[in-house]
């Protein structure tokens, strides 16, 4: 590991300011966290009915296989800019394309607007694009990896065939917010904080469905789903999330690989092109889609 690295990346997580309004974290957020797109990485704006997106694809990629890609952001902020070079990142690694979406944001958008643009969008690939269930895969990082657990919730609930496989980065599956790590990582994660949580949580939905499976899918029926492969970094204050997700996965017989990355921060595969562990980060998840998108 490059202690250097993850040195300088959390000097400048720590230097930087959210805000204290939606529009002013969001704007700081764009300025602060945007990265130069991948080299190769071909990037074509889409319109899937209606939810603006962006569709990318590296020059040997397989178009005919998607992964559908949930920025993270508290569902307040992050934007295709925020996450354009991840995605494109996981478009190199995984030998596919991935379709970002521009989901609809909180506060002027609360549940269940994010959730319905992540709907919409999977459903423009399989119905517009005449790509079937398994040759989509879907991904998220924090608030993202709540969207793609909750998408899989819903299809399955419509009796929908579901997609190939799920990559989660640092999902945040349990809104009430009562896990340990919220505590007892609070001095360690410099990427999130219990305040920040509660604001962005309060934004989005109201206290009365905050165990609501489509709110905190950690409360959901998890069986038949597909398989999943879980990164969390072993600072975060949504370790526990993850770390209660993959039980309650596999507790309902859910094929789920989770790998605790030591010393790692909140989302640390965002900073991939100055972190040697989030290169591998991206590598280890662009196999795992490729494996379930192209190889079964």
């Amino acid at each position: 590991m490059s202690q250097q690295e993850l040195k300088n990346i959390i000097a400048m997580v720590k230097d930087f300011s959210w805000g204290s309004t939606p529009p002013e974290m969001r704007s700081n957020f764009n300025d602060g966290f945007s990265l130069p797109p991948h080299p190769t990485a071909r990037v074509n704006p889409v319109n899937a009915d209606g939810v603006a997106a962006e569709l990318i694809s590296s020059p040997r990629g397989n178009s005919e296989r998607v992964i559908l890609y949930l920025h993270g952001g508290g569902f307040v902020v992050g934007s295709l800019q925020t996450h354009r070079r991840i995605a494109c990142d996981l478009a190199e690694a995984s030998g596919v394309s991935v379709m970002s979406i521009d989901y609809r944001l909180a506060p002027e958008h609360p549940y269940p607007a994010a959730l319905e643009d992540t709907l919409t969008a999977y459903h423009w690939l399989t119905h517009t694009r005449a790509l079937h269930p398994t040759r989509v895969a879907i991904a998220g990082d924090s608030a993202g990896g709540n969207l793609a657990l909750t998408a899989l919730l819903s299809l399955k609930e419509a009796g929908e065939v579901l997609p190939s496989s799920a990559l989660l980065i640092s999902p945040y599956c349990d809104l009430t917010r009562t896990s340990q790590t919220i505590t007892t990582h609070a001095d360690i994660d410099p990427m999130v904080s219990a305040q920040l949580l509660d604001s962005v949580t309060t934004w989005y939905t109201a206290a009365e469905h905050l165990r609501h499976p489509l709110v905190s899918p950690l409360y959901g029926d998890l069986s038949g789903l597909p398989p999943l492969l879980i990164h969390v970094g072993a600072s975060e204050v949504l370790l526990d999330d993850a770390l209660q997700l993959a039980r309650q996965a596999g507790l309902v017989n859910v094929a789920v690989e989770l790998k605790v990355w030591q010393n790692m921060i909140h989302c640390f595969h965002l900073f991939a092109p100055i972190l040697e562990e989030g290169q591998r980060a991206i590598a280890e998840a662009g196999a795992f889609l490729r494996h379930h998108l192209l190889e079964t």
